[in-house]
């Protein structure tokens, strides 16, 4: 019987930071956006509740530090930054496609019924 080696050759392994350090900062900056997030959702800023695209301000900027949480957490809890450029892409392209796709939907079918209901 045969046996095969599977040598891992230098652009197979890949390895993030070494230490532990980098997973604590991270921590922090997740802590931190989210302290941000609580903060924001107990004293709504009356300059961030005017009206935009159907919400508000601050249901937008809840998105965008939510989207900054998940791409730090894909990023690095996940490992996906430290991986070659065709697996990010295999995974980040289709989410930017579906994402609007899906978006362009609902959207679409929310107005639909919205303006059935008026």
């Amino acid at each position: 019987m045969a046996s095969t080696h599977h040598q891992i050759g230098e652009s197979e392994h890949h390895e993030g930071p070494a230490g532990t350090r980098w997973i604590w900062l991270v921590f922090w900056l997740l802590l931190a956006i989210t302290g941000v997030e609580v903060a924001l959702g107990i004293i709504k800023p009356g300059i961030l509740m005017r009206s935009f695209i159907g919400t508000t301000y601050l249901n937008i900027l809840f998105i965008l530090l939510t989207l900054v949480k998940a791409y730090y957490i894909v990023a690095y809890f996940m490992h996906l930054k430290f991986e070659r450029k065709g697996m990010i892409y295999t995974i980040v392209l289709p989410m930017v496609i579906l994402i609007p796709y899906l978006l362009f939907i609902v959207l679409t079918e929310g107005f639909y019924i919205n303006n059935m209901l008026q």
